[in-house]
């Protein structure tokens, strides 16, 4: 049994994702070396470095190294990543030209946040799965009978209440386009939801992992939001509804990719016949 569960954890495409993880990481130091070498300055090297650590940052950074590795099959993860780059860089364009937050590098947007998108995304899918799992196995055993109707209920309230806080946080920019087509989009996400549980286990787990990127980046003046909160509410839950933006992207384009798969194979099929 333990070697079955070892086999889950680390797959064969464990190690590729991981080296693709410390290769992006390196890459990202390597090209913006001088915003590395401002930020190693703050450490004491020859004297007691370790309580100059950012342990947070490590913390965070050794979590998802071991999430991400979790169960990885490169055929589901590429599309993770795709989504994950592209939902960054639309979240980050959106926050940044609006000024609902801003680096300190002053970027509109800034490229060497982008690549933490898809790795939290990773990260992300892997808690979600696994608590997804945890209630599978609670309703097996029928200690959740009326788990259907709980997560429904749940969902509604948890997500309208989001949806509540986003119109009061974005409120200052209601002047932009950008806020109106994120809005726009949450609200179409929210009220089509396709699994009920699962969205709101996914919402849960960006937002547990979004508290931590969030207090890094704040506390350090990475990034800072226009109400100078450290961080705002708002911004953790955002990262939950950007990890179900991503999940039901991903959907939407397996089903995109079947019906062409699908296609092409009746006309395969017609051109057989004929």
């Amino acid at each position: 049994m333990s070697s079955n569960v070892r086999k889950r954890f680390w797959t064969r495409d464990s190690s590729i994702l991981l080296g693709g993880f410390f290769v992006t990481v390196f890459l990202i130091i390597y090209i913006w070396w001088p915003l590395a070498e401002e930020y190693l300055a703050y450490v004491d090297w020859h004297g007691a470095w370790w309580l100059y650590m950012d342990w947070l940052l490590l913390g965070i950074f050794g979590f998802m190294s071991i999430t991400i590795i979790a169960n990885a099959d490169l055929k589901r993860d590429a599309l993770i990543i795709f989504v994950g780059i592209c939902g960054g860089l639309a979240i980050e364009s959106w926050g940044t030209q609006t000024n609902i937050w801003h680096y300190y590098t002053a970027e509109r947007p800034p490229l060497w946040i982008i690549p933490a998108w898809p790795i939290a995304s990773l990260s992300i899918d892997r808690i979600s799965r696994f608590l997804n799992r945890i209630f599978d196995r609670v309703n097996e055993e029928d200690t959740l009978p009326s788990s259907f109707s709980l997560f429904t209920a749940l969902y509604w309230i948890i997500f309208g209440s989001f949806l509540i806080l986003m119109l009061v946080f974005v409120s200052p920019t209601f002047d932009k386009s950008y806020t109106w087509l994120a809005l726009a989009l949450c609200i179409l996400l929210i009220i089509t939801p396709s699994d009920h549980r699962f969205a709101l286990l996914t919402f849960i787990a960006g937002a547990g992992l979004g508290y931590f990127l969030e207090l890094w980046g704040t506390t350090r003046e990475c990034w800072t939001y226009y109400t100078n909160e450290t961080p705002p509410l708002f911004a953790v839950l955002a990262h939950g509804m950007a990890a179900v933006a991503f999940w039901r992207t991903g959907l939407l384009v397996k089903m995109i990719l079947k019906f062409k798969g699908f296609s092409a194979a009746s006309a395969d099929v017609n051109q057989l016949e004929m």
